[in-house]
């Protein structure tokens, strides 16, 4: 879809617009100079003074239709450029997406929002001491932001903050990140550092190799500095990957290297690959005392599975699920994924019946994204996905039945491309949230992401300023170069808590 954006000289101001149009038409190509060849044409009158004033008119040549807004916001308190600017682009995005609305006839239930996580923004209000009801008129007011989305914001926040109350204390402690890049097969879907292992057997003993000595190197910082850990997440790829010796020798190092392990509030290791458990990898995780995994059906339709690369059977993720219950494993996450290809609400339906027999103590609703550089992208014309309204009505079922059965949102994020302009909610009976994805999400304190394609994010203690380092995501650059990435974020962690 060709959109002509008019009124605006600013680069800076396209991104921004290229993302909002992208929330009413698919391939957007958006240009601030005039075509000839533009489908869609909105005209932005912007004014800037005391107060920021924009109004918009945005036309569709082919049928005529027309969408007209208009916003202003008081920008003569923010001395900073970069701050006044900020604003600025709001009141544009504001005047964009009301006029796109108008003449679509299509609510985006998010209004202005973009980003990856929402839920910051009420955190921040509220540590600026704002009252629940001025909260709520300036999400309505400034970003256009539903009634029903402002309630989950609220209710995910009040969740975090009973599951946490120290949320906003934990700035001077860490969470860490362990990545192992290795799966059974690589989902259709998939863009995170994800190699089939039996392809790159020969890399795995250098990569642990590395991450052993990542795990010492941080862990004697940690030590020297009388750091706090908070959380510790096994990710990747599918951390159960290796074998149960690995495994074992691993989480030893852990409680060698880390400070106080014992006192840590969370460890949770991603089995998310049924096919990836057995007993002796269980038995591992009871030795270590390690009970919080995730066992991932993504689905319950068999011929889904086989179209995004999953070679586990639904059967197998059911007895794979009851084999980590036997054996004491007390907090199960399940991931399910909304609008995968070929599925509507009747086999969406299918798969809340199959988890409803399982009940696993939480359960992450995610919305299929079409990422960049996944298979699934760049053969997108092989996925049939449902539509906007079928996929809006799945995150509707799957709300619905989370409240039946006494589950709570506890935090919530979005992504680029996602279906139905949607988002993914993580929810949980009562007690069993997972610490580790409150810290990722709402960013107050320092994660420190080892192994292969992990990233670290370094938030300062006082000023919450973000920095970011990422290992190499080949397990052989990453076994060639370990020494050095670790140096590099000890540099950094130094100069953070000196």
């Amino acid at each position: 879809m060709k959109i002509d954006i008019r009124g605006l000289q600013d680069e800076r101001f396209k991104r921004p617009l290229e993302l909002i149009c992208a929330l009413f038409y698919e391939e957007v190509d958006v240009s601030l100079t005039e075509r000839e060849d533009a489908v869609i044409t909105i005209d932005i009158d912007l004014t800037i003074g005391d107060t920021a004033l924009a109004h918009a008119i945005a036309v569709e040549h082919t049928t005529k239709k027309e969408g007209k807004a208009s916003y202003d916001r008081n920008i003569s308190s923010y001395t900073e450029e970069k701050e006044k600017f900020k604003h600025v682009k709001s009141v544009v995005s504001y005047v964009v997406v009301a006029a796109l609305q108008e003449l679509t006839g299509m609510e985006q239930k998010w209004g202005i929002l973009t980003g990856i996580r929402p839920t910051k923004i009420v955190h921040k209000k509220r540590q600026q001491g704002l009252t629940n009801e001025e909260i709520y008129a300036q999400l309505k007011e400034d970003y256009l932001i539903a009634d029903e989305k402002i309630d989950l914001m609220n209710r995910i926040v009040d969740r975090q903050l009973a599951v946490v109350p120290d949320l906003y204390e934990v700035k001077n402690e860490v969470s860490i990140y362990i990545g192992i890049p290795f799966c059974p097969t690589k989902c259709a879907y998939c863009t995170f550092p994800a190699y089939a292992i039996k392809g790159h057997q020969s890399l795995v003993g250098g990569f642990l190799d590395g991450l052993h000595y990542e795990i010492q190197q941080i862990g004697q910082f940690l030590k020297d500095k009388g750091m706090k850990i908070t959380t510790v997440y096994f990710g990747g790829g599918t951390p159960t990957s290796i074998t149960a010796e690995e495994m074992d020798a691993l989480y030893e190092e852990m409680y060698r290297s880390f400070p106080h392990v014992e006192s840590v509030r969370e460890v949770t290791v991603e089995a998310g690959r049924p096919d990836t458990i057995t007993p002796e990898k269980l038995e591992v995780l009871k030795k270590w005392k390690i009970d919080r995994i995730s066992v991932n059906p993504q689905s319950y339709h068999q011929e889904t599975l086989k179209a995004i690369g999953r070679h586990h059977t639904v059967e197998e993720t059911v007895t794979k699920f009851q084999l980590s219950r036997d054996m004491g494993m007390n907090n199960i996450n399940m991931d399910l994924i909304i609008g995968l290809p070929g599925e509507g609400v009747e086999i969406f339906q299918d798969t809340l019946d199959e988890t409803a027999k399982l009940m696993p103590e939480s359960l992450t609703v995610h919305t299929l994204s079409f990422k960049r550089a996944s298979e699934m992208t760049q053969n997108k014309q092989k996925y049939k996905v449902a539509g906007r309204e079928e996929v809006i009505e799945m995150m509707n079922m799957a709300s619905d039945w989370t409240e039946k059965h006494d589950y709570a949102p506890y935090y919530l994020y979005r992504q680029k491309n996602i279906l139905g302009n949607l988002e993914n909610v993580g929810y949980a009976l009562d007690g069993q949230d997972s610490i580790y994805n409150i810290m990722i999400m709402e960013e107050v304190q320092s994660i420190i992401g080892l192994g292969c394609g992990a990233s670290s994010k370094f938030v300062h203690p006082v000023t919450g300023k973000i920095e970011r380092f990422a290992n190499p995501k080949d397990p052989k650059s990453y076994n060639e170069g370990f020494e050095h990435y670790t140096e590099t974020k000890l540099k950094i962690l130094e100069e953070l808590y000196k």
